[in-house]
């Protein structure tokens, strides 16, 4: 027996401290445990009959950073001055960390209480024997240290070599050779493609989410136990599939760093995540990925650029202002807000008010924004247009590929089904029918997946019978698109956010100013490509969105003189023109807008009087033929009126009658031999309009 120990120490109980650094450790390492509780019968030899094992901190680390209910409680009793001795097989079992371990030697000294390993006795009372253990302190926590620098400098090296995978995410498996592998589940991978060819065509994570869950399909997981698992999925899922480089055939390393923050006594990690510059390891081409490193990093753009900001416009959303998040103010230099009035909300207006809720500025300046949709549209349309039929293919056959993707979704989900109901009477035929408790079980599963494999058939047979025979489309069909684009793009039920997506990809930002002497508003709009265009918009009053166009109602005006409100009616509408609200136009329609206008009715005797006359009539009195006089009028030989494209000429006697046009007759009459046509006196059954 030393002499360090005295009867005083016997007459107290021994506490032996038994700890392990990780559950790891816990399940794996069961002999040095073994080696821990042994220390009890070296207390016994050295004659403590009263040993209480302590091992609350089984699985906990000594180096300060895990609360220690069982050190705790050790030091609380050691205070307390009823322990005589405390005993570990290491010393380093007590303390990883210089507080810890200076405390324990403190407490013991005061109480006089010894400390014991596998090999000494230690007095903190005598000089040397606490220096002793401060030296020992002082390594301990030393050795844990390098330890740690030595792993994790070997770690790093690792992966900047692109050879450290420490787990394969969804979709992927880990080979032997510390390399990823596609998962060879042809559903898993089909999947995972989805996702990226659909976030691609609608531009954004959340509807692409909403599209997976409209279609009621699912999307692979793993456990932390490493299993495969299907999931209804949610937004993280789809966004962490978006933003991994894995998929983009990258390998990564480093993206997030492990901060200790305290809340309190107690302290807890959280994890941040690091600029890509900050990454410790990124390598492109090291394994086959979803989608090309190209495609990859055009998604994680366009995944920023979704995010609102002052130099950027966001998602497109479902509002019906086209330019949100790409207006900015000229005189401040500040992006302009989107409002919407009106009766239903739907009329947008933009406001520079960042000042004013920011700063408590006065208001810079506002406008509603209908008419500048429309000038934007217009600009748009005539960039568009060259290109409408091309687009229009693309579409369509976009539309058919979307269609099969549902369908092979579906397909790929009920042969999974199928194999499982398959394996479940497999594994219910392999039991013992005498064994009902079992037996009853396996029947259960095995009806559960045939009830899945019975609902996801009827979805397969509605999507077919709800989903029409492809045929295959050609530039034919699309003839007239572009001649139909303008009606298109300003139909009720085309898709606003496919609208904005391509606004976003034309124009980068749009200046905004307003002029309030000329009572316009002047847009700079800067296109993708480095060009700049000015636009004048002139400042509606309200109302004055729905009204008739100018130049209809001059046209009406002029039309007025020779002809009936239902052949005005036929002209406009021949002409592909609409009423304010959009409607075709009728007799009354036009009836109206004329009392509204105060422009006079059509009367035969008044339109005698004042000598207008169509280009029949015109013809019949010059004695030529009215294409010769249609092809005079159209090169400004003789004065004539044609208010639309396609409608009448107009002409007035007086003009008719004047010396030039005289000279003009008879030069046409001199150059030919024979009249053309039909001669000028005879009569017609039907007067013409045109």
């Amino acid at each position: 027996m030393s002499d360090k120990i005295k009867p005083h120490h016997l007459g107290r109980k021994a506490i032996l401290y038994v700890r392990q650094s990780s559950p790891h450790q816990v399940m794996h390492n069961q002999e040095s445990r073994l080696l821990q509780y042994a220390m009890r019968d070296r207390l016994r030899a050295l004659g403590w009959r009263e040993i209480e094992v302590v091992d609350d901190d089984l699985g906990r680390s000594a180096a300060g950073s895990a609360i220690r209910a069982g050190f705790e409680r050790m030091v609380a009793e050691v205070c307390l001055g009823k322990v005589g001795a405390v005993a570990a097989r290491e010393v380093s079992r007590f303390a990883r960390n210089s507080r810890d371990w200076q405390q324990l030697i403190e407490m013991c000294r005061v109480v006089d209480t010894l400390l014991v390993d596998q090999e000494t006795i230690y007095a903190p009372r005598q000089g040397n024997d606490r220096l002793l253990l401060g030296l020992k302190g002082s390594l301990n926590e030393y050795e844990l240290d390098l330890l740690r620098q030595r792993s994790l400098a070997a770690r790093h090296e690792k992966a900047r070599r692109g050879e450290l995978i420490v787990m394969a995410p969804v979709g992927y498996l880990k080979t032997d050779d510390q390399r990823l592998e596609k998962d060879p589940d042809q559903r898993v991978q089909e999947a995972i493609s989805l996702v990226f060819a659909k976030f691609w065509q609608l531009g954004s994570a959340r509807q692409t989410l909403l599209w997976f869950l409209e279609h009621n399909l699912q999307l692979p997981a793993r456990r932390p136990n490493g299993d495969l698992v299907w999931r209804r999925p949610h937004y993280c899922m789809v966004y962490n599939i978006l933003t991994n480089p894995v998929y983009g055939g990258t390998y990564a390393y480093g993206k997030t760093a492990s901060e200790l923050r305290y809340d309190g006594p107690i302290s807890c990690k959280s994890i941040r995540r690091k600029p890509r510059a900050e990454w410790l390891s990124l390598r492109p081409g090291s394994h086959e990925g979803y989608v090309d490193w190209a495609r990859s990093e055009a998604i994680r753009k366009m995944l920023t650029s979704n995010l609102f900001g002052a130099n950027q416009a966001g998602a497109a959303k479902r509002g019906a202002s086209l330019l949100a998040g790409l207006m900015r103010c000229r005189r401040c230099g500040r992006k302009m807000m989107v409002y919407y009035t009106g009766r239903n909300h739907d009329t947008p207006r933009y406001a520079c008010m960042r000042g004013r809720l920011d700063s408590g500025e006065p208001l810079c300046i506002s406008f509603g924004g209908l008419g500048v949709d429309d000038a934007i549209e217009d600009e748009l349309l005539r960039v568009l247009e060259p290109g409408a039929i091309e687009a229009a293919l693309e579409a369509d056959q976009q539309k058919t590929q979307r269609d099969d993707e549902v369908l092979e979704a579906l397909k790929r989900d009920l042969e999974a089904a199928r194999y499982t109901a398959d394996k479940a009477f497999r594994q219910y035929d392999a039991a013992d029918p005498a064994n009902r408790l079992v037996a009853g079980e396996l029947e259960v599963r095995w009806n559960r997946a045939l009830e899945r494999v019975a609902e996801l058939q009827t979805r397969v047979d509605k999507h077919v019978a709800e989903t029409p025979a492809a045929t295959p489309a050609c530039a034919a069909d699309f003839s007239s698109l572009m001649a139909d684009l303008k009606v298109i793009w300003r139909d009720p039920t085309t898709d606003v956010p496919l609208k904005k997506r391509i606004v976003r990809e034309l124009i980068h930002e749009v200046i905004a100013d307003v002029d309030a002497t000329g009572g316009e508003i002047i847009l700079v709009v800067h296109w993708a490509g480095g060009v700049h265009t000015e636009l004048r918009v002139p400042r509606r009053r309200r109302g004055q969105r729905k009204s008739t166009a100018l130049e209809i109602i001059e046209a009406v005006r002029m039309l007025a003189r020779k002809c009936t409100d239902d052949v005005i009616a036929g002209v406009l509408t021949r002409n592909d023109l609409r009423t304010g609200n959009g409607n075709r136009w009728t007799r009354e329609r036009v009836t109206s807008l004329r009392n509204y206008h105060g422009i006079p009715v059509y009367r035969p005797d008044t339109c005698e009087a004042e000598g207008w006359m169509n280009l029949a009539q015109a013809a019949a009195l010059l004695g030529i033929s009215p294409r010769t006089l249609r092809v005079a009028a159209e090169q400004g030989e003789i004065e004539a009126t044609h208010p639309l494209p396609e409608g009448p000429w107009l002409f007035n006697r007086a003009i008719l009658e004047r010396e030039e046009t005289t000279r003009l007759v008879e030069r046409v009459r001199s150059r030919r031999a024979h009249p053309a046509g039909s001669k000028y006196l005879q009569a017609n059954l039907f007067e013409s309009t045109t």
